[in-house]
């Protein structure tokens, strides 16, 4: 495809080779021509580089705010560029080189009241039955960045879950108090809050609570919870989980860091975990919506 500055360019060259004296030689035409081009000659047309994000799907799925709600596992969450369910929610931005999460109020779990555009991690692809519990460990790290929100009625931006730890019942504990399905509380939750990331996570309300009453959801609480000095604002950041035995800790930008290593997180042991990560919006106001970029996203354990 020719530019429009090639194609001046050209039209100034016709001009001048046909508007020179009848008298001049080839040589001295050529000589004309060169000194209005100038010696690099025509602008050649750029082309555009085109990035994608550096993110293994293998091991995720995604949850949609659409559907009962809608999910979407390895491996046809593979192809989410030319899935027509997922490409309203979970596209490319190839020009930033990022995945983005788009969602607004809409279907959610049966244990929220909230909707979300969500990755789940899946130890065995396609299976929620496999997972990790914090003796084994687990880190997750990724680089994202807050995309468009909407805002409330006093004209705060809403606030969204951009990366969890939830937890989670074995069948034999499922069964052991009678309960309907494997959920558990998540026991660490990163929010994108005004512009800053805010820590929540679970406390024990009864330390004296025995091993199979602590597996109730109702016997965990809500902590304080914590900001981050940073604001990120709409900027890049790079967010970092480390779950080990006793121990949690969360980073931010590899500087800022929060841990917790208290009898609460010593008792969560008895629990699995799974890793989540994406753009889990915070209200069911009508017209709310938020997108999130991730740029990369890597778990270990």
């Amino acid at each position: 495809m020719v530019s429009i500055k090639s194609f001046f360019l050209a039209m100034m060259a016709f001009a001048i080779m046909f508007g020179c004296s009848s008298n001049n030689t080839d040589e001295e035409n050529k000589i004309i021509l060169e000194e209005e081009l100038g010696e690099e000659g025509p602008e050649e047309t750029e082309e555009v580089a085109y990035k994608l994000p550096n993110i293994d799907l293998n091991n995720w799925k995604v949850t949609l705010p659409i559907g009962n709600p809608t999910e979407v596992k390895p491996p046809e969450i593979l192809n989410y560029g030319t899935n027509g369910i997922l490409k309203p929610f979970f596209y490319n931005d190839s020009i930033n080189g990022a995945l983005v999460f788009y969602t607004y109020p809409g279907a959610s779990t049966a244990n929220s009241s909230y909707s979300r555009t969500e990755l789940r991690e899946q130890m065995v692809p396609g299976s929620n039955n496999t997972n990790w519990t914090f003796k084994q460990g687990g880190n997750m790290k990724g680089k994202l960045q807050m995309g468009d929100v909407s805002k409330d009625t006093d004209n705060k931006y809403h606030r969204t879950i951009i990366m969890q730890i939830h937890g989670r019942l074995t069948n034999a504990q499922r069964d052991l108090i009678g309960q309907a399905d494997n959920n558990a509380p998540p026991i660490l939750k990163l929010y994108w809050t005004y512009g800053k990331v805010r820590v929540t996570t679970k406390i024990l309300k009864n330390l004296n609570a025995s091993d199979t009453e602590i597996l109730y959801t109702d016997a965990w609480g809500d902590a304080e919870g914590y900001t981050f000095e940073e604001y990120v604002g709409f900027d890049p950041f790079t967010l970092e989980i480390k779950a080990a035995e006793g121990r949690m800790e969360v980073i931010l930008n590899d500087k800022e860091n929060k841990v917790y290593d208290d009898i609460h997180i010593q008792k969560w042991g008895v629990f699995e975990n799974y890793f989540k990560a994406g753009n889990y919006l915070v209200t069911k106001d009508e017209g709310a919506f938020s997108t999130v970029k991730y740029y990369n996203l890597e778990v270990k354990h």
